[in-house]
Formats: structure tokens, C-alpha cells, sequence
């Protein structure tokens, strides 16, 4: 504790760690708006998780592969209103169709399907993100995706980096065989390709869904964060300050978690932005090799999957707004993760 004499000849302490970094955090403009966007996207999952949007999702809502509204020409809006197509249920065969071997239980199906007297699906010719080859909201799946997306990545980090800062931390403090121990589960990690070993736990696990992406990516990141931490602790506890919180007694968790940790926080927020920023990569292979999200569920990952057979016949709006999404939410942490950093970094004045 640093104490300050005043002119009154009253002595105070000195501002804390914590209070210091907040003073140096809220005069950068650029996080300051980066936690404004990272918030934003956070209050969006939120919303999402609770079904207050997004929760119709999987509503057909136009035509197939209908453009955005800001996309279309001026002479197609100028021509008036597209006729709404029907839903595929609306069709019944005509006279000429008399080899239709199943237009007896074509029409039983659309009386169960469709109560007598109910108006056919009205579906929109175009919306504001435009729609995929199901008809669905394009803009309501990228905010549905971004509950799963920003979920896994943010979740499947904060586990690699809680895992990884500990085993550091306790390897690179007491040494020994505690350090010898780390270092061989370390070697057998990172020995072994990232992309194999993901996929040989998803393959071992046999599950989908969210909890299971956060588990196999969290287990199999940490390894940085590892490597990271222990050098830090190593540099650290033969530091001044360190002699000096063990001269008063301090006890090891002490020293570890409330003198060092400060003092390597900001090597912690940038690897754990890298991480999440990986995550939500490797959420996208998952999925598409089918271990990740589920059929029934989306994320940025699926949206790009399907992207991919869209472009070949021209359909680039689901590419767009998916890594759009992505592209601001990445930006906006890595900038926030950079903000906090320099806050917490002792040696920025």
C-alpha cells in the first residue's frame, strides 16, 4: 500500500490496483465502445435464451432464397407487389393430373394439415436480411445463432482459461514434482494435433449440443494458457514485492492469487480473446462435420455451411450477415480485451 502526504499534513492512501486500471479503462474511447458492442451481443443472447426474439426462427416467412429488401431493384419495386406463393400444402392437382397415383392422401394431408376455411400462407417476396432456401428470417437466425455462437466460444475460453491459469500457476509457483506432473499432462495435449484431438473426444463423447462443444473445445484449448501462466509465476514469485508479501506472513494462496494475479491479468484477457475467437472457429468444423450443433439448432457455424452451397447458384446473403455478425463481435472483443490490457498492465503509465 502506497500512502500520499497532502499539503494539510494529512496522510491517505493511494488509489488501488482496481481503481487505478478503471481511470485508465474509462479515458479509452475505443473500449469503452467495445464493451458497448460486447454488452450488446451479450443482451441479445440473453433475450434469445429467454424467447423474447428470435423464438420463431424456424418460420417459414417467404419464399425460397428471397432477396433483401435493401438488394432489390428499383423497376421490381416500382412494378408493384410480388404475388405471395403459396405454401407447398395450398396445391391441389388438377384434371390433368390423372396419373397422380397419391392425390387422394395429398388432399387428406391438407385437411389435417389446414383446418376447412383457413387462408393460405401469405409469404413474403422479400426481407430485410433476405431469407434461405427454407424460407426462413435470415436476420432471426443470425440472432439465433449468435445465443450458440457467442455462448460456446465465451463458455468453451472461459473453461480453457481457467484450467490452463491454474495448472500454471500451481506448476510455475511450487515446482518440483507438482511442475513435473504439469508439464508430462502438457507434452501429451500438445503433442497430439488440435484438430484430431477435437474430433477424438467428440467422436469418444458421442453427443451434440451446446454443453458438449464447451466441454471438448475447453478441455483441449488450455494448453497456452498453460505455457503462459507458469513462465509468469516463475518470473514472479522471485519478484521485490513477492519477498515481501512472504516477509509478512502472506500465505502461498495469497501471494499467487492476490499479488501475482493482478500483475498478469492482462497477459490472461488477451489469450482468453485469442480463445474465444478460436472457439467460435473450431464451433464452425464441428459443425459441419456434424459433432457440433445439432440439426435442429443454428449457429454462425451452420449459417456458413450452408453459405457455402448457396454461393454456387449466386445466394450470398446468409454469408453476409452470419460473418458480419461474427466479424463485429470478434472485432469489438479483441479491441475491448486490448482496452483492458493496457489498463491492467502495471507498467502503462
Amino acid at each position: 500500500m502506497v500512502f500520499s502526504k497532502h499539503p494539510d499534513n494529512s496522510v491517505q492512501a493511494s488509489p488501488g490496483a482496481w481503481r487505478l486500471a478503471w481511470q485508465r479503462f474509462s479515458a479509452d474511447r475505443v473500449g469503452l465502445w467495445s464493451a458497448c458492442i460486447v454488452l450488446w451481443f451479450l443482451l441479445l443472447v440473453a433475450l434469445t435464451a429467454t424467447g423474447l426474439i428470435a423464438a420463431e426462427w424456424e418460420k417459414e416467412v417467404a419464399i425460397g432464397h428471397a432477396p433483401p429488401s435493401w438488394a432489390t431493384s428499383a423497376s421490381s419495386e416500382g412494378a408493384g407487389p410480388t404475388r405471395p406463393l403459396p405454401s407447398v400444402l395450398d396445391y391441389t392437382p388438377s384434371h390433368a393430373d390423372v396419373t397422380d397415383p397419391i392425390a387422394k392422401e395429398w388432399a387428406q394431408a391438407q385437411q389435417a394439415v389446414k383446418p376447412a376455411g383457413e387462408q393460405p400462407n401469405v409469404l413474403a417476396a422479400h426481407l430485410p436480411m433476405g431469407a434461405d432456401k427454407w424460407g426462413r428470417d435470415v436476420l432471426s437466425k443470425t440472432i439465433k445463432g449468435a445465443e450458440t455462437s457467442v455462448l460456446v466460444g465465451l463458455a468453451a475460453a472461459l473453461v480453457a482459461t481457467v484450467l490452463g491459469a491454474v495448472l500454471g500457476a500451481v506448476s510455475g509457483w511450487f515446482g518440483g514434482w507438482v511442475d513435473d506432473l504439469s508439464n508430462w499432462l502438457y507434452n501429451v495435449f500438445h503433442a497430439i494435433p488440435g484438430i484430431l484431438l477435437i474430433l477424438a473426444i467428440a467422436a469418444v463423447l458421442d453427443t451434440k449440443g451446446s454443453a458438449a462443444v464447451v466441454v471438448i473445445l475447453g478441455s483441449t484449448t488450455w494448453t497456452g494458457m498453460y505455457r503462459l501462466m507458469r513462465g509468469e509465476f516463475m518470473k514472479h514469485r522471485e519478484r521485490e514485492y513477492v519477498r515481501a508479501a512472504d516477509a509478512i506472513g502472506a500465505s502461498n494462496m495469497r501471494r499467487m492469487f492476490v499479488h501475482i494475479l493482478p500483475n498478469v491479468s492482462h497477459v490472461i484477457l488477451v489469450q482468453y480473446s485469442l480463445l474465444t475467437v478460436a472457439c467460435i472457429k473450431a464451433e464452425v468444423i464441428l459443425s459441419y462435420l456434424g459433432f457440433g450443433v445439432p440439426v435442429d439448432g443454428v449457429s454462425w457455424g451452420t449459417m456458413l455451411t450452408e453459405a457455402q452451397n448457396d454461393l454456387l447458384v449466386g445466394i450470398w446473403w446468409q454469408l453476409l450477415c452470419a460473418t458480419l455478425a461474427m466479424s463485429l463481435f470478434v472485432t469489438a472483443l479483441s479491441l475491448l480485451t486490448d482496452a483492458l490490457r493496457d489498463a491492467l498492465d502495471p507498467k502503462v503509465v
